[in-house]
């Protein structure tokens, strides 16, 4: 396929502006570009069939089984899009007067009450624009409560093996020390260790749950009390909330503040860059020190932005986050009601225990007896005997017109692939696509040399992966 600057004549074009409303203003030359702005020159046809070329090329949840473990790429309703186009949403802006915005203070009011009552939190920010984001927002918190109270040895953030990659970079960003834990044989936080790690200088203990393996803490009470009773605050990495939503609330486990994926468990636009958001709750103790502002609903009923947080860490994002983010996650909770909810992450831990089940004599699977979300396959021993990864074994999977899962994580488990089926998915797919697995499977093991060349039928083969990272082609050249 041709990029689109390889495409169409000089002079052609498909631009219709219509004359202009407002006066014109001839800049000085110094605020000028010196050298011609190179864009395509393509008609509106040529423009239309390359995008729509580029659209047949994508692959996304609309097109097949998206098994992405830790994104949950699930479907997103439609009616959350069509909420998210009101013009009522679409035609403000941000600084306008707060009488005008009513409607839009309310959804975020609206969001934040019942976020807090999914969590177990006591107040929510939605300022920040991703998970990471989140982690380094709530680690913020974290440091201002203990600043404020003149606790500055509290320089260590404690994070399990299981955890988010993303839990040690954030703690490192907001300048913690970042110490970590085992996981025990079970593949469960080694409380042992937490024990001996705790101390004088913890700031915190961040906590994927359920983990990276897929398995919900067992010692969940335990491990906050010891925390808690050595100083330190408990962080919810809340990314695997659709586990456990409606069921079981971090806030109830002892958890002081939580980053929540709306762009995962609720069920809005995930992919490509965005949009997201990370919203982070917080019990009380930390409340004081969310970002500013924050919407308050005043006791005439109409809701304002509160500026007068003196302890706030101050802002995260411009303005408020990812507002139609927010609009499409409230659509979602509206939707499916207490019920919903609960039901939703009932489907997800059957989904993902089924098609774990229909495959365990098949594939090792270090941790078979249960699961939440998703489960994890390893394919060392494929590897050992017949040369065989999970790099070959996903990209087989694209030549059934299936996503793979995602490769290689969590980390302490080698050629793992991370499986998860998401509750939107039917039991015919699953059925389908476990068919799709074994058949893989007695492919690769059966003529191993055949597995190194996969994909066959996409639009690309197998690129030199190694030579892209190194030698990466990051802008056209024009011709002269």
């Amino acid at each position: 396929m041709k990029l689109i600057f390889e495409k169409g004549s000089t002079g052609r074009g498909c631009d219709l502006l219509p004359p202009s409303d407002v006066p014109v203003i001839n800049l000085e030359d110094k605020f000028k570009r010196q050298s011609k702005l190179n864009l395509p020159n393509v008609s509106e046809t040529e423009l239309s069939r390359h995008y729509t070329e580029l659209m047949k090329k994508t692959f996304g949840v609309n097109d097949g089984f998206y098994p992405l473990g830790s994104c949950t790429m699930k479907y997103n309703p439609k009616i959350n899009d069509d909420m998210a186009k009101l013009p009522g949403f679409t035609d403000i802006h941000p600084l306008q007067s707060e009488e005008t915005t009513q409607g839009a203070l309310e959804v975020m009011a609206l969001a934040e009450e019942y976020l807090c009552e999914i969590t177990g939190m006591d107040n929510m920010s939605f300022q920040p624009a991703a998970g990471a984001h989140g982690e380094f927002t709530g680690l913020q918190l974290i440091k201002a409560y203990h600043e404020k109270r003149g606790d500055s040895k509290r320089d260590k953030i404690i994070v399990p093996d299981s955890a988010h990659g993303t839990n040690p970079a954030s703690a490192a960003m907001v300048g913690y020390k970042v110490i970590n834990v085992p996981s025990t044989n079970e593949g469960y936080v080694d409380v042992d260790a937490l024990r001996d790690a705790v101390g004088e200088d913890t700031a915190g203990f961040m906590l994927t749950n359920p983990n990276t393996l897929g398995l919900f803490e067992a010692n969940i009470l335990e491990i906050t009390n010891i925390i808690h009773q050595a100083g330190g605050l408990n962080y919810y990495d809340g990314a695997n909330l659709n586990a456990i939503m409606g069921i079981a609330r971090p806030g109830d486990m002892g958890f002081d503040v939580v980053h929540l994926n709306l762009h995962k468990t609720f069920s809005t636009p995930h992919g490509g860059g965005g949009p997201g958001s990370g919203p982070v709750g917080c019990k009380l103790l930390l409340s004081d020190y969310l970002p500013s502002p924050r919407v308050i609903k005043g006791a005439e009923g109409s809701y304002h932005l509160s500026y007068d947080n003196p302890d706030s860490i101050g802002r995260v994002k411009a303005f408020y986050g990812n507002f139609l983010v927010v609009v499409r996650a409230l659509t979602y909770i509206l939707s499916l009601g207490k019920e919903g909810l609960k039901h939703a992450s009932i489907n997800a831990v059957l989904n993902a225990n089924y098609m774990m089940h229909q495959l365990k004599d098949t594939y090792h699977i270090p941790f078979s007896d249960h699961c939440m979300h998703e489960f994890i396959i390893s394919l060392e021993d494929l590897k050992k005997e017949k040369g065989v990864s999970a790099l070959d074994v996903a990209k087989a999977m694209l030549d059934y017109g299936m996503h793979p899962p995602t490769m290689y994580f969590p980390l302490n488990v080698p050629e793992a692939l991370m499986v998860e089926p998401t509750e939107t998915e039917s039991k015919e797919t699953l059925d389908e696509a476990v068919r799709v697995y074994k058949k893989i499977y007695e492919e690769v093991t059966s003529n191993p040399e055949l597995a190194h060349g996969y994909p066959r039928n996409t639009v690309i083969g197998r690129p030199d992966e190694v030579g892209a990272a190194r030698n990466p082609v990051l802008r056209y050249v024009y011709n002269k």
